[in-house]
């Protein structure tokens, strides 16, 4: 994830993202304001990776911030990759019209209340969480921690012993289920609060596994990332070979005012084409990223099929979003409405 740094007037953030390893509706109504210029360099921060094992109605104006950050490397705390594509407020798109678009794969979480989430579309992995991050979670495929409810999957993360992990959550993907290669990827959510917690929906290259690849290589892509204590704000960001490790392309965006992510759903997205993967919370692009913000020796991770991938970490002690303290109330929750991918028509 990301830590905050003062550069040039904005606040930007120095993100990593974490990705899978595989074990085996309409947006909110909410004001816009403004969206950000290029991006500036940040300071890095530690963020959930993929180097470890292998693994609505809404209130509030949003601001756009450019930003680049840490990488899904679990390597924090270098400069971040500046550079990145700002996304104008003229930009044509509109995210909601689904007339341009074709669903062509979904999970809407609408099975009988307590069952698990559809194993021919999710793989429940079972192990640690990432110590190159400093997660203190142990992920399960115990139904009290993820389990379909009222037309949503939640994700719960309890405060219970579990081997040496003080917590216990749940991590699901979509490898060797699913794994698309452009098109429009969203996800409609409602964040957990609580100094510690660390949901994130994101994407890893599919070849992540195939000899000489591995991550970073592979490719990352987190659609959505938020710490608990700063529910004000998701980031976006990129990680492949060169751009990881503290210097990802990452940006973030902000509601303004009292409204925060965990007050409601809101819709995270990524528009992909071969070229581009622009960001989007609700109707608003926030973050647009070209081959030409990628580091110069280095290239494009993002013209092959990645897998998808959410969970909910809970940090320790060093880690960006911090260890839990005596304000964070479990059991906690990630709500997802729906997990949806479309193609352009």
């Amino acid at each position: 994830m990301c830590r905050l740094a003062a550069v040039a007037g904005l606040i930007s953030m120095a993100c990593s993202g974490t990705t899978p390893n595989s074990s085996s509706s309409a947006a909110g109504s909410s004001s816009l304001a403004g969206t950000g210029g290029s991006a500036t360099a940040g300071s890095g921060g530690a963020q959930q990776n993929e180097s470890g094992s292998s693994s609505g109605g809404n209130a509030g104006a949003l601001t756009a911030m450019g930003g680049a950050g840490a990488d899904a490397g679990g390597n924090g705390g270098s400069a971040g990759n500046a550079g990145a594509s700002g996304a104008p407020a003229s930009d044509p798109t509109d995210p909601t019209d689904l007339s341009l678009w074709k669903l062509v794969w979904s999970d809407e979480f609408n099975d009988a209340n307590g069952l698990p989430p559809d194993p021919s579309k999710w793989t429940r992995e079972v192990r640690g969480g990432n110590a190159s991050n400093k997660e203190a979670e142990y992920y399960t495929d115990s139904a009290t921690n993820s389990q379909q409810n009222a037309g949503n999957l939640e994700i719960t993360a309890l405060k219970e012993v579990k081997d040496t992990y003080q917590y216990t959550s749940a991590r699901l993907n979509s490898y060797m289920h699913y794994s698309a290669a452009y098109g429009r990827v969203e996800t409609r959510a409602k964040m957990p609060a609580g100094q510690g917690l660390w949901p994130a929906f994101w994407m890893l290259g599919d070849n992540k596994f195939d000899a000489g690849v591995g991550w970073p290589k592979c490719g990352e892509i987190d659609i959505m990332e938020t710490v608990g204590n700063d529910m004000h704000r998701n980031h976006g960001s990129l990680h492949g070979f060169g751009y990881s490790g503290g210097q990802d392309l990452t940006a973030t965006v902000q509601l303004t005012g009292q409204p925060l992510l965990s007050d409601d759903f809101h819709i995270y997205a990524v528009e992909w084409a071969p070229d581009s993967v622009k960001f989007f919370i609700d109707t608003m692009l926030y973050e647009t990223r070209t081959p030409k913000d990628v580091p110069a020796g280095s290239t494009w991770a993002f013209n092959h099929p990645f897998f998808i991938t959410l969970n909910l970490a809970v940090g320790d002690v060093g880690s960006w979003p911090g260890a839990p303290d005596a304000t964070t109330h479990f059991p906690a929750q990630l709500l997802v409405d729906y997990v949806r991918v479309y193609s352009a028509k």
